[in-house]
């Protein structure tokens, strides 16, 4: 890379310091900027020519310089003899004036170093295009060593040198002299120009006169650039010392050869030999053939031979030469239309303009844009002119790529776009503006394009909108979505409102839709829809346009229409307008076919989303089933298993069983769709509730140490008869207990515990630690001693006790831990009966339901077995029942001591007890 950039400077330099040292101190330097090194010609290439600017004008033009270092091996007098020559040839181009003959801007200006003058913009000389590079630049430009000669351009090319000819033979009365192809400079449009007049002879005679070209003999000792080149030189200049018209037009012959021999003359001349080396020429050309021309096209080949005769008359003058059917080309005549276009009127121009499009597919591209896009670009001054030369502009800027069109034609084209008159300028580019928005830049585009749309849409000739109108879909597509959106839609939406004309509104309609699927499915929607029921008139071709929107909105992929637009919009609109009594019936079928295209597809969509909700309704609602059972099956297995422990083991899981409970019941009520004002109030009071039982302390059971009975003799005897006494005043049956949790009365000797769960006490033994939290109450207890007829405490004939009845209110305190004596409240405390459901719920089903009067008579009758004895037994005697008897006065017997009076063996005791004062006094007796 370094290395590149090294040699790219290192060339830069040099040909920086070539300039610098050939042209500095040249007067020419004033008044142009000298640029790149670009070619070489004149005799023996001795002129550079370099790329060049006029400093006022900005004009391009080209410089000719010669150095004088070329001529430093000559002598003072020799250099004299070529600087002498050369300035005689550029004054005498520059005097002469001809379009085939190359111009001269600024005449030759002489310094110490070098020799200069500025002419029309060069491209090369016609030895360099042919392989002659010397006095090039290094490294050779790629546009020198890449050109190619067209056929096209090679028959003009020669047609303008014999134009060139015949101008100075007839009307100059002037002998070039050294026609060669160093001498025929090729232009920067690709013309044939003559330079080098060294060597003119002007005719000696006055014009009336036939001309006398009076000649030099030629002399060998003269230096190269004194002599003009002898391969491209008439015969008689050396052999006989004269010359004439025909003299240039053996040259031309020898040109012609050289052109289609790629640059090879057709005579090789020894330049030490002179005279020999022409007079075997003489001799060869005497006898030269048409297999010695074979490389030269056949059409010219005879008029080549002709040219290069031995015999001066017989060779064709230059103005024949102009006329021969070789140069009858098309593409060569088009081109020498261009070059005399000047000389033509309006009329003849526009004629000419209106068959160039079917001549220029046949010409190269090259020639194209060097020769014939400058003269039509040239034509833009003339607005008269414009409308028939830019369909040819425009067909060129098709076949040329982007850079090519911005660089060389768009600079042209941006005047023409704001040119309004004559109006078929606007119609030309609305026909050709897929290529205007294809190649032309985005901001050239919104700068000069589009505002060229916008006027049309605007204009007062209908036909210009309709055509704008037609035009519009078909490069919508290269129109950039914002000036679409804000610009071009609202002219034309306000086109179709605005105007009187039928046409107008329905071509903007039919537009509208056609550039509907370039637009936004929003924006029509909201925008496009809408300005339809703004329509006022009501023809049938308007309703069939505004049908057709409906229609391509509603059909369209990307678009579609929405089924609240459709039923709250669109079918409103388009039902009234189908029953307009100007459609006919094909027209009103169409209207009604949309819109059950329409109303069909509302009920399907409605449809569909409602029996999507219900399937989502159904599902939440098998969810929420679900989940309720789950947790309900879990709540049910966990409290199986479980709660009886939480029961006994935490007393505070009952407590927090209750609010959970609730909250529970609130979460379901809170997933309900709506609630009143008062259930809401009931709900956030129960939540207060849950958090407040939440918040509280649970209760623990207090630890009881169990404490042996103390071995002392506790006399119950006054606490029994004080317990009796109270109940003297009460009936025997005056309190009556409800009999899911009370005993009935026991037949004699009989004890009946009643408990809210028919568990059988025998069968689970619950230990002491019962709190209020489980609703578990004791029921109390009946205890008969004895039978109706029999006394076991003393002799046959003391009357036993019958019943004896301890007898606590209906709802007592629960016990506590402590003891059970506790448990005794007053009789005066009345309620309703207890609740044992909470039990029940509790054990559960386990086993079948015993009825609390079978178990107090399996209570009272194990009771009964263990102190009286059988009917019939012998030992009926108070002594037989000594041991036992023994046991009430112990201090483990009795309500506190024995373990079977325990409160978690007991319920509440039953309300009645019989009172007799024979009982009273029996048992006086027996603890007495």
């Amino acid at each position: 890379m370094e290395s590149m950039l090294n040699k790219l400077k290192s060339t830069v330099t040099k040909v920086t310091a070539d300039v610098t040292s050939a042209v500095m101190g040249n007067p020419v330097t004033r008044e142009f900027d000298v640029g790149r090194h670009i070619a070489s010609g004149g005799n023996g290439l001795a002129w550079k020519i370099f790329n060049g600017t006029k400093k006022s004008t900005k004009q391009e033009v080209a410089v000719f310089v010669f150095d004088k270092k070329l001529i430093d091996k000559y002598q003072k007098f020799e250099k004299d003899q070529i600087i002498d020559s050369l300035k005689r040839g550029v004054q005498q181009l520059t005097r002469l004036r001809h379009p085939r003959l190359l111009t001269v801007q600024h005449p030759l200006e002489e310094s110490r170093d070098c020799l200069a003058f500025c002419t029309e913009p060069v491209c090369a000389s016609l030895a360099n295009v042919l392989g002659s590079w010397d006095n090039l630049p290094s490294p050779l430009p790629s546009d020198i060593k890449e050109y190619k000669l067209y056929d096209v351009e090679t028959k003009y090319g020669l047609l303008q040198v014999s134009e060139g000819l015949s101008f100075l033979h007839s009307s100059v009365k002037m002998v070039h002299g050294n026609i060669t192809p160093e001498n025929i400079i090729l232009n920067k449009s690709g013309a044939w120009k003559i330079m080098g007049f060294d060597f003119c002879i002007q005719s000696t005679n006055p014009a009336e006169q036939e001309p006398k070209f009076p000649c030099k003999e030629w002399d060998p000792n003269l230096p190269s650039l004194c002599l003009p080149n002898p391969e491209y030189l008439a015969p008689e200049y050396i052999l006989s010392v004269s010359c004439e018209t025909a003299s240039d037009m053996y040259s031309l012959g020898a040109v012609i050869y050289a052109v289609f021999n790629k640059g090879k003359p057709i005579f090789e001349v020894n330049k030490q030999d002179i005279y020999k080396s022409f007079s075997r020429q003489l001799d060869q050309l005497s006898r030269l053939s048409s297999g010695n021309l074979q490389n030269i096209p056949e059409e010219v080949r005879e008029h080549v031979k002709l040219l290069l005769n031995v015999a001066p008359a017989v060779r064709p003058d230059a103005d024949q030469m102009t006329k021969i059917p070789f140069f009858d080309d098309v593409g060569a005549m088009t081109l020498q239309y261009f070059d005399s276009l000047f000389q033509r009127d309006n009329l003849q121009k526009s004629q000419f303009f209106k068959g160039l499009p079917k001549v220029l597919p046949k010409l190269p591209k090259r020639v194209i844009i060097q020769r014939i896009l400058p003269c039509l670009t040239s034509e833009f001054v003339n607005p008269d002119m414009v409308p028939f030369v830019l369909p040819n502009v425009l067909l060129i800027a098709e076949e040329c790529t982007k850079e090519e069109y911005i660089k060389l034609i768009l600079p042209d084209l941006g005047p023409v776009f704001k040119q309004q008159e004559p109006i078929q300028i606007l119609l030309i580019f609305l026909q050709k503006m897929d290529l205007l928005l294809t190649k032309t830049p985005p901001d050239e585009i919104k700068n000069s394009v589009l505002p060229m749309v916008y006027r049309a849409l605007e204009a007062p000739s209908i036909q210009i909108q309709e055509l704008c109108l037609n035009i519009i879909p078909t490069f919508a597509n290269l129109i950039d979505y914002p000036s679409m959106k804000n610009s071009l839609i609202p002219r034309i939406k306000n086109a179709c409102l605005q105007t009187s004309s039928l046409a107008v509104r329905v071509n903007s309609l039919v537009c509208l839709g056609k550039i509907l699927e370039y637009l936004d499915k929003w924006f029509v929607l909201d925008d496009i829809l809408p300005f339809l029921q703004q329509i006022p008139s009501k023809e049938p071709a308007v309703l069939m346009g505004i049908l057709g929107i409906y229609k391509c909105t509603f059909t369209h992929k990307k678009l579609g229409i929405t089924k609240e637009q459709l039923a709250g919009k669109v079918l409103p609109h388009l039902i009234p307008l189908s029953i307009e009594n100007n459609l006919n019936l094909n027209q009103f079928n169409s209207f009604i076919c949309v819109i059950k295209d329409m109303l069909n597809r509302l009920e399907a969509e409605h449809k569909t989303k409602l029996e999507q909700l219900h399937v989502m309704q159904e599902q939440q609602k098998s969810l929420d089933i679900a989940n309720q059972m789950s947790g309900s099956e879990e709540a049910r297995s966990s409290g199986t298993g479980n709660q009886i422990d939480k029961v006994f083991n935490n007393g505070t899981d009952l407590l927090t069983s209750g609010s959970d409970s609730k909250e529970n019941e609130m979460s379901s009520i809170q997933r309900k769709a709506s609630l009143t004002l008062e259930e809401k109030q009931k709900l956030a009071k129960e939540q207060e509730q849950a958090q407040k039982l939440k918040s509280q302390q649970p209760l623990k059971p207090q630890a009881t140490t169990v404490t042996p009975p103390v071995k002392q003799t506790k006399d119950l005897t006054d606490t029994l008869i004080d317990n009796m006494s109270s109940l003297t005043g009460r009936p025997i049956n005056q309190a009556q207990v409800a009999s899911s949790n009370s005993f009935s009365s026991v037949p004699s000797m009989a004890v009946g515990m009643g408990f809210s769960s028919p568990i059988d006490n025998t069968k689970r033994n619950m230990t002491n630690g019962l709190n209020t939290n489980m609703g578990f109450q004791t029921a109390g207890f009946t205890m008969g001693a004895g039978l109706a007829t029999q006394n076991f405490f003393s002799g046959p004939s003391t009357t036993g006790a019958t019943k004896m009845n301890i007898v606590p209110p209906a709802n007592m305190p629960n016990y506590s831990p402590m003891n059970a004596a506790s448990a005794i409240s007053p009789l005066t405390q009345q309620n309703r009966p207890p609740d044992m459901s909470a039990l029940d719920n509790l054990f559960g089903p386990q086993k079948p339901k015993v009825s609390m009067k079978q178990l107090a008579q399996q209570k009272s009758s194990q009771w009964v077995n263990q102190f009286v004895p059988p009917p019939g037994s012998p030992n009926t005697s108070s002594t037989a029942l000594g041991p036992q008897m023994n046991m009430i006065g112990q201090p483990g017997f009795g309500i506190q001591g024995n373990p079977f009076f325990s409160p978690q063996n007991f319920a509440q005791p039953a309300n009645t007890m019989t009172n007799s004062s024979s009982a009273s006094n029996d048992l006086k007796d027996l603890f007495g």
